[in-house]
């Protein structure tokens, strides 16, 4: 009985040793050859937030192969705000017309009930105080509720996804005056969504932007959504020209500048062979006040010139030359876009800002709301591109239509002057960047 018992249960060992052993051979089988069975293991890297757009992510690395583990000097979460970053599959979309056959300064304001992109009053890291008119006393904002529509084509819609897609490994530069700057401004709020994106890198420093002892602020800012490895900058340079000190013997501590009206200004020699996108704008410095506050002397060609001639003479020179030497540079490299922003009008009325000019007006598009004009309404400008590779960004028309949005009597330390040429923001430089996203 015992033997048999014995031998009874010693088959039933084998048995079942036999069935583990097929089931190990079926399940390591399967495995090798199925891999998605691997979120079964749970391992370290299991704990990953993986963010929404990890499939979009994939045209980002080189052969479309992601790395095995997140970059350790990118952030875990997305650039921005995660409501932005969704499923659309834009930028591969096709546009439906080409960007350089749209005539995009001919058109019409309309009302737009989803606008603005952002709060002015939340977007409080990429814009300063001095522009966000949600933080003064001005209570009527009506005129955020407006968007440009250009006449015989589609403004594509702009979100902080499509710009970061289309400009995946590349660079934005803005150089320029303050109105620069604003839009400068303007473009980091609506990439954002006006959020602070803590993720999102200051990289100043790799452009020489960093605040000098002393300074008040640097001579620009530059930031980085490593996601998409997105840079986007802006350098402050209100005549777009080279600048050289003049020391003078008799008073070491008095410096005047050579500005020299047919070179470019040393930033952008010494950097543009890292941008893929380039905007200039000059025009509201080019005034007596400015050049003697700046204490600014005109040079051209290794000469001084005469402090009489005429500055808007001078600024055609120094919009030609740029325009020039640029275009030269374009050739070596055609995958740079550059583009010549038009004038931004002011909008003063009985006077200029320091005669008592004001800009009362908050009703929205109260002197006509639409564009007829073929050409600019800014020709020294055209005429300086004209032929060239540069391109013009034609804004100055359409601005001229919205005097109520300027930061008027509101600005915190106007001390009664009103600031008729800077913009309340969102508002007007939002429309500028929608225009270059088309065009980019």
């Amino acid at each position: 009985m015992k033997g048999a018992y014995w031998h009874k249960l010693t088959g039933t060992k084998v048995s079942f040793t036999v069935i583990i052993l097929l089931i190990t051979t079926v399940f390591v089988y399967t495995w090798k050859r199925n891999p998605l069975l691997t979120s079964f293991l749970l391992s370290s890297d299991q704990f990953r937030i993986i963010p929404k757009d990890f499939e979009n992510l994939q045209e980002s690395y080189p052969g479309n192969k992601l790395p095995s583990k997140v970059p350790d000097n990118t952030s875990e979460t997305p650039d921005i705000d995660p409501d932005i970053w969704n499923d659309e599959k834009e930028d591969d979309e096709v546009r439906e017309n080409d960007p350089e056959d749209c005539n995009y300064a001919k058109g019409k304001w309309v009302p737009d009930t989803g606008r603005p992109f952002y709060s002015g009053s939340e977007c409080k890291r990429w814009l300063s105080e001095m522009w966000a008119c949600r933080l003064m006393q001005r209570t009527d904002f009506s005129f955020e509720k407006f968007r440009w529509q250009p006449e015989n084509c589609k403004m594509p819609s702009f979100t902080g996804m499509k710009f970061l897609r289309r400009m995946r490994h590349k660079t934005l530069a803005f150089v320029g005056d303050s109105l620069g700057r604003q839009q400068f401004q303007s473009m980091m709020c609506m990439i954002t969504g006006g959020k602070p994106a803590p993720q999102v890198q200051d990289v100043g420093w790799e452009f020489g932007l960093v605040k000098a002892p002393g300074a008040v602020r640097p001579d620009g800012w530059a930031y980085r959504f490593p996601r998409s490895n997105t840079t986007v900058l802006f350098y402050w340079s209100a005549s777009l020209c080279e600048l050289q000190p003049l020391l003078n013997g008799s008073d070491p501590k008095f410096v005047s500048y050579a500005l020299h009206l047919d070179r470019p200004v040393t930033f952008l020699k010494k950097y543009l062979d890292r941008f893929h996108v380039l905007v200039l704008n000059t025009g509201h410095h080019w005034n007596r006040g400015k050049f003697q506050g700046n204490h600014w002397k005109l040079h051209a060609y290794g000469k001084p010139f005469s402090d009489k001639l005429d500055l808007s003479t001078a600024k055609n020179l120094t919009l030609h030359s740029i325009v020039s030497w640029l275009n030269s540079q374009i050739v070596r490299n055609p995958n740079l876009k550059v583009f010549l922003r038009t004038l931004s009008p002011r909008h003063f009325v009985n006077g200029d800002w320091n005669t008592g000019g004001s800009c009362d007006n908050t009703v929205p598009l109260k002197g006509g709301s639409e564009v007829l004009l073929e050409k600019s309404s800014d020709p020294i400008a055209e005429l300086a591109v004209n032929g060239s590779r540069v391109r013009l960004l034609d804004i100055t028309a359409l601005s001229q239509l919205r005097d109520e949005c300027h930061i008027s009597k509101y600005g915190k330390s106007s001390n009664g002057v009103h600031d008729c040429l800077h913009w309340c923001l969102p508002g007007v430089p939002d429309t500028w960047n929608e225009i270059l996203f088309a065009r980019i």
